[in-house]
């Protein structure tokens, strides 16, 4: 089993799940954000994937490791910077799956999930959205990952790829304090960190037409994330070849606003906010209708936002504490 970007945030909880699973596991990854510590008890190659050697790498780990499967979260993912940078995306994003495909085609590999998002489908009208809603991804992000789709569903049709996209919606939460996520790009740290040192938390748009104004997203705990991941990876053992896409989420919609508060209750301090203007390519409401996945890997979220946010403020804590005593 392949785990690209297993030392991210994501990552790293997707590994920790198959490993107590009992399945053989080595991880791929530029360490770019990664964290090598939190793979450390699993074989790592330092790769990559976009570069020019990466094909050649990713075919010595398939053969040293007999790799049967992959699992791809490697990618860049911060939607402001792709606007700033489409060009760069591109080549990080569809530049790295492309080695990764060419080189499972040629030893044959034939079993992928792949980490795709929400942002797929752009700006979508209210409502949950499902995997038929039509997709119009309105950032080079977004787009990268729809293209990724379409590259796995050529791979099916040319030479019998078995693949699952995962279009993840916002993920938070923590299982294991040592995977937290410290990048502090995602929202729930972003308000951590502010309401630890008493800072406004940076708000994108406040007049949306919203119950408060702010944008509405689906927050999905990280270690239902990644128990999807080993679903549907279990799902692909005995499948046909060919590709689908799923959507991973609770089905509910929750505002930055909301988020803001919830992490002033764990803190039990109040925070303020500094309002902005809207960001360029950011959609307002993307909430999903997880059914599909449910019926067909038999999988549904078991947290709510407040155990993700719960989880992630416990973890800063544990971590906080874990650096006093250091």
């Amino acid at each position: 089993m392949l785990v690209t970007g297993g030392a991210g945030y994501i990552g790293s909880h997707v590994v920790r799940l198959l490993v107590d699973a009992g399945r053989e596991v080595v991880v791929v990854d530029d360490l770019s954000t990664g964290e090598l510590e939190r793979v450390d008890d699993v074989p790592f190659v330092h790769l990559d994937l976009a570069s020019v050697h990466a094909r050649a790498r990713l075919d010595a780990t398939i053969r040293t490791h007999g790799v049967g499967s992959v699992v791809h979260l490697a990618a860049m993912k911060q939607v402001g910077e792709s606007v700033d940078r489409p060009t760069w995306y591109f080549d990080r994003n569809i530049g790295g799956l492309t080695n990764l495909l060419a080189a499972m085609e040629d030893r044959g590999v034939r079993a992928m999930v792949f980490s795709s998002s929400a942002a797929v489908y752009g700006e979508v009208s209210g409502g949950q959205v499902r995997e038929d809603h039509p997709c119009a991804p309105v950032n080079p992000y977004g787009q990268s990952k729809l293209v990724g789709e379409w590259m796995l569903a050529n791979a099916a049709h040319a030479w019998g790829l078995r693949g699952i996209s995962l279009r993840y919606f916002n993920v938070a939460g923590t299982g294991w304090p040592q995977l937290r996520d410290r990048t502090e790009a995602n929202l729930v740290p972003i308000v951590m960190r502010a309401v630890r040192e008493g800072c406004p938390v940076p708000v994108f748009g406040v007049d949306h037409p919203t119950q408060d104004g702010s944008c509405v997203r689906d927050y999905i705990h990280v270690v239902d994330l990644a128990d999807a991941h080993v679903a549907a990876l279990e799902h692909l053992c005995g499948a046909d070849a060919g590709h689908t896409a799923l959507n991973l989420g609770t089905g509910r919609g929750t505002s930055v606003l909301e988020i803001v508060q919830a992490v002033s209750a764990c803190a039990a301090r109040p925070a303020a906010i500094e309002a902005f203007p809207p960001r360029a390519g950011d959609p307002v409401t993307v909430v999903a209708d997880p059914s599909r996945a449910r019926q067909l890997l038999g999988w549904r979220a078991r947290h709510d936002v407040v155990d993700a946010v719960t989880s992630a403020w416990s973890a800063s804590l544990t971590a906080t504490s874990a650096r006093s005593a250091g």
